[in-house]
C-alpha cells in the first residue's frame, strides 16, 4: 500500500479515484490545487468555489484529510503566460497537456513528495502500467473517453509517481461506483472547459490579455481578401468567422497559414487535393519520452490532436532533440503549438509539440 495524495477537483471522476484507492487500503489524503479564481473579470464560468465545496465534501464522505493548495502564482506563470505568448507569436497553445505536466505532475507532485506521499493520483482515463522495471502509460479503457493524449508529455519520474484508478473503467462504471460510495458529486455534470478556467471563450480569454491587431487576409497567391482583428483570434482550418466569404459551400475559404512577419492571415480551399490545408511531413520539438528513448527512426502510430484517430507515420531523430514525423497519410490543419502523441499500440511513448510542417 502507498501514501497517496488525490489531486481531488470537484468533480466525478476524481472522486471516485480517491474512493477507489481508499477501498483498496492505501493511506490517502486529497489536495484541490487552487490555480485560478478569476480575478481580472474575464467573461465566462470559473466555478472554483462550488468546486472546493464539492471536494471538501466528498473528502469528508471518504473520512479523508483535505487541502487546499494555492498554486495561483506557478499557474500564471506556466500555463497562463505561456497560453497568451503562444498566441502572441502565432502559435496554437494547448494548456490542458502542459497543465498535466507542469501542474499536476510537475508543482503537485513536487510538494506531494516534500510531504511525504509517494504517489499522486487523479481522475484520468488512462491506465498505469509497470513493465521491465518501467512505469507506463496505456490508453484509458474506455475508448470513448481516453485522455491519455493529455499525458502525452510526461517525463519517466512523473509517470513513476502517477496513479489512474478510474482508468481500467468505462464511463459509466464511475458513474455507478460514485453512486455506491454515496459520493456527493455522484450527479455532477462533467467540466468541458480549459484547464482550470473554466467555460471561458477562447476569444474572451486572449482580449483580455492581447489588443487587437488588425491586419490583412490574403488567399495563397497574395490577393487582398479582406482584413483580420489579429492573427491570434484564428486557427488553422477554420471555417467560419474569418470574414472572408466562400463562393459555395463546396468549396469554403479556411484559414491555412498565417504570417506573422506580414502580420497576414492566409485563406485557401478546405481540400486534399489543394495541398493548402493538409501536411504529410512536421517537424516535432518539446520531445518527451516517457520510458525509451526516441532515438532512432521507428514506425510509429502519431495523434495530431485530441480526438483525432492515431496515424501511422514514420519518426526520424534530427539535430537539437527534434524529431521529423512524416505521417502515411496527410494530415488536416496541423498547427505549431499543438501537442502530438506517440503510440506503440496502445502505448503511450510520449510526445513533442508541432513546430513546422511540410505541404
Amino acid at each position: 500500500m502507498a501514501k497517496v495524495l488525490v489531486g481531488l477537483s470537484g468533480g466525478v471522476d476524481s472522486a471516485v479515484a480517491a474512493a477507489l484507492l481508499v477501498e483498496q487500503g492505501h493511506e490517502v489524503a486529497a489536495g484541490y490545487m487552487k490555480n485560478w479564481i478569476n480575478q481580472e473579470g474575464i467573461p465566462g464560468d470559473c466555478p472554483w468555489e462550488q468546486d472546493i465545496e464539492d471536494a471538501h465534501s466528498v473528502a469528508c464522505k471518504l473520512g479523508i484529510e483535505f487541502r487546499v493548495i494555492d498554486l495561483i502564482d506557478s499557474y500564471r506563470e506556466r500555463i497562463v503566460d505561456y497560453l497568451v505568448e503562444g498566441y502572441r507569436s502565432g502559435i496554437t497553445p494547448n494548456p490542458d497537456v502542459w497543465c498535466n505536466r507542469e501542474m499536476k505532475f510537475g508543482i503537485f507532485l513536487d510538494y506531494a513528495l516534500e510531504q511525504g506521499f509517494e504517489k499522486v493520483a487523479t481522475g484520468h482515463y488512462a491506465r498505469h502500467r509497470e513493465a521491465n522495471g518501467m512505469a507506463q502509460i496505456l490508453r484509458g479503457a474506455d475508448p470513448n473517453k481516453d485522455q491519455s493524449y493529455f499525458l502525452s508529455l510526461m517525463t519517466r519520474r512523473q509517470v513513476e509517481h502517477a496513479l489512474f484508478p478510474t482508468g481500467e473503467m468505462l464511463k459509466p462504471a464511475v458513474r455507478e461506483a460514485a453512486r455506491r460510495f454515496d459520493l456527493p458529486v455522484a450527479g455532477k455534470k462533467d467540466s468541458q472547459g480549459i484547464c482550470f478556467l473554466g467555460q471561458v471563450k477562447m476569444t474572451d480569454f486572449l482580449s483580455h490579455y492581447l489588443e487587437d491587431n488588425p491586419g490583412e487576409i490574403v488567399n495563397t497567391e497574395g490577393k487582398v481578401m479582406g482584413n483580420h482583428r489579429g492573427l491570434h483570434f484564428y486557427t488553422l482550418g477554420q471555417r467560419k468567422g474569418h470574414g472572408v466569404a466562400s463562393p459555395r459551400e463546396a468549396m469554403a475559404y479556411v484559414v491555412v497559414g498565417k504570417d506573422v512577419a506580414k502580420n497576414q492571415l492566409i485563406v485557401g480551399w478546405d481540400s486534399a487535393d489543394s495541398g493548402e490545408l493538409y501536411t504529410a511531413q512536421c517537424m516535432v520539438g518539446a520531445v518527451s519520452a516517457i520510458n525509451e528513448p526516441l532515438d532512432c527512426m521507428r514506425l510509429i502510430e502519431a495523434q495530431p490532436r485530441y480526438r483525432a484517430k492515431a496515424e501511422p507515420a514514420m519518426l526520424e531523430p534530427v539535430d537539437g532533440g527534434r524529431l521529423s514525423l512524416k505521417f502515411e497519410r496527410p494530415q488536416r490543419a496541423i498547427a505549431p503549438g499543438q501537442v502530438c502523441a506517440f503510440y506503440d499500440g496502445g502505448r503511450l511513448l510520449g510526445g513533442g509539440v508541432f513546430e513546422s510542417t511540410s505541404p
